[in-house]
């Protein structure tokens, strides 16, 4: 490696830590290193060739997404199709709550007591869809689910610590924009001071990188921050000069854990603008689906022993007060992996070892009716506040604006030990520390809500659990074993994909099974 490369990369590695990803990759692009990422993958399943007359059977575990979207593409095809389902609803984690409807949380059952209006609704699975993950999208497009766009990041929305700023929260466009010009003002102090660089950095790189840290940062022309607009004014702006804020002192937004993470949230692939989500809740992805093939579905059908057959295999299930048993020649089997390393089965012991291994995560949520849309007065219409409490995050919902009320994200968290606190908690109390804690954001916030739900995904019935942790060890070792099948049965949705916890996962490990239920059924007729 020579020194001129030596030198760019400090640049860029300088780079990455001011500004996250999109400085990196801007100053990757000035330096003419940045390639564009290409998808490779298929945005749509492949077409299953007709089964034919009485096309075989296929028994499918869970009326989750991938579940679902199986039963859709087979019965197209001509295939049998059965789905069994141990919960009373179907959808799995795609689970919109709305007015009565039951949260069958292990020890804190809760029914919703939202007022019944199309707009009180929050999503407490699955809540937004990446552009690019195209697979569950062609879905959204073939069945017609009216789609709108999801804010994730608003610079509108506050960031909150207690460790700093005496507590109070900041506009995010404030912290972004004094983080930006702090550490601009100091790289360009870097790169004027030559001698603090290694050498060879010409005269027309070292001009070109001035330029983009000025634009960067919002320098002044002697390179320094003195504040900029995109923090918004003090005060006027419109038909007065703005006032600029002043800048807040490094040392203290560097104190913050927004820096090191929030800040750069909306910057991750699944997290980047554009994001959607369905019209009227995540829900109508699965009300769209069953509208295809709800008849299939039997719910309230807990699974208690799945046998390998030599040809095919044999489920019993308990439903309607009796047991049952169902014979397939396919199985597609969606439930938990740490749930089914509990039901009696035959499977081969590698295979268990891996489900075995598996951990699932643990992810909270807290939603809270308002009695009023206080948060448009402050000009937040969407988009996520972040504070360093348990609570983590508060999301606004990106629809009914104007109305008179509506349903907040109160408390988002997905880091174990805070669900773990609670989800100890009854869910009385899990409310008031939604409520305590929210009030670091918005001072009188207690005042505006009138109830709320809590759900708890690690006590959620016939779910226990979030999507599949693989460590990265078990994922390079042991991923393609679950992923295959064993026998005719298939382990499926977002717990054997690279992309757990998003239904984009889900849909992917569907269209994997199904590809390969088809190339076994051409052997068949091959060699017929």
């Amino acid at each position: 490696m020579t020194t001129d490369q030596m030198t760019r990369r400090q640049a860029l590695a300088l780079l990455g830590k001011l500004g996250g990803s999109a400085a990196l990759m801007q100053g990757a692009a000035l330096f003419g290193l940045a390639r564009p990422a290409n998808a490779n993958e298929s945005s749509q399943p492949t077409a299953l060739k007709p089964a034919g007359q009485g096309g075989p059977k296929v028994l499918i575990l869970g009326a989750g997404i991938s579940g679902l979207i199986s039963a859709y593409e087979l019965t197209k095809a001509g295939y049998q199709c059965q789905i069994l389902e141990a919960s009373h609803r179907a959808g799995g984690r795609n689970f919109t709550i709305r007015h009565g409807d039951l949260i069958d949380e292990l020890g804190n059952p809760q029914h919703c007591q939202f007022d019944n209006e199309p707009h009180l609704y929050f999503n407490a699975g699955a809540a937004r869809i990446p552009a690019h993950h195209t697979a569950i999208l062609h879905y959204c497009k073939e069945l017609g689910v009216e789609m709108q766009l999801f804010t994730n990041h608003n610079k509108n929305c506050y960031a909150q610590d207690p460790a700093v700023f005496d507590g109070k929260p900041v506009r995010i466009r404030e912290y972004e924009a004094d983080v930006r010009g702090l550490y601009a003002e100091l790289v360009a102090k870097s790169v004027q001071g030559k001698s603090q660089l290694d050498q060879p950095f010409d005269d027309i790189a070292i001009e070109q990188l001035l330029q983009f840290t000025q634009a960067f940062g919002d320098l002044s022309a002697d390179m320094t921050y003195q504040g900029t607009e995109r923090a918004g004014y003090l005060s006027g702006g419109i038909l007065s000069h703005g006032k600029l804020k002043q800048p807040r002192a490094l040392a203290d937004l560097l104190r913050s854990n927004f820096v090191l993470g929030a800040m750069h949230f909306a910057e991750i692939a699944d997290q980047s603008s554009a994001l959607m989500t369905p019209t009227g809740g995540m829900d109508q992805i699965v009300n769209a689906l069953l509208k295809q093939v709800g008849s299939l579905v039997q719910l309230k059908a807990q699974v208690k022993r799945v046998q390998l057959l030599p040809q095919g295999v044999e489920v019993s299930y308990f439903a309607n007060g009796q047991q049952q048993t169902v014979r397939a020649d396919y199985c597609l089997n969606c439930i938990p992996s740490h749930l089914l390393c509990g039901i009696e089965n035959n499977f081969p012991e590698p295979y268990l070892q891996v489900m075995r291994q598996l951990r699932r995560g643990k992810l909270s949520k807290i939603a809270l009716q308002a009695k009023e849309r206080f948060w448009e007065r402050e000009q937040i219409y969407a988009g996520i506040s972040w504070t360093n409490q348990d609570i983590t995050q508060i999301w606004y919902p990106p629809h009914g604006v104007f109305k008179q009320k509506g349903i907040l994200l109160g408390a988002y968290s997905w880091d174990p030990d805070i669900v773990d606190r609670i989800s100890a908690l009854p869910h009385k109390e899990r409310i008031e520390l939604a409520l305590r804690q929210g009030e670091a954001v918005h001072p009188n916030y207690r005042q505006y809500i009138e109830q709320g739900n809590s759900i708890c995904w690690q006590r959620m019935n016939h779910m226990l659990g979030c999507g599949a942790v693989w460590s990265d060890e078990l994922l390079e070792r042991s991923f393609s074993v679950l992923q295959q099948p064993v026998g005719q049965h298939y382990l499926v949705g977002d717990q054997v994909s690279f992309h757990p916890g998003w239904q984009e996962g889900a849909v992917r490990s569907a269209w994997f099974a199904l590809e390969h239920i088809q190339q076994q059924e051409l052997k068949k007729r091959s060699a017929v």
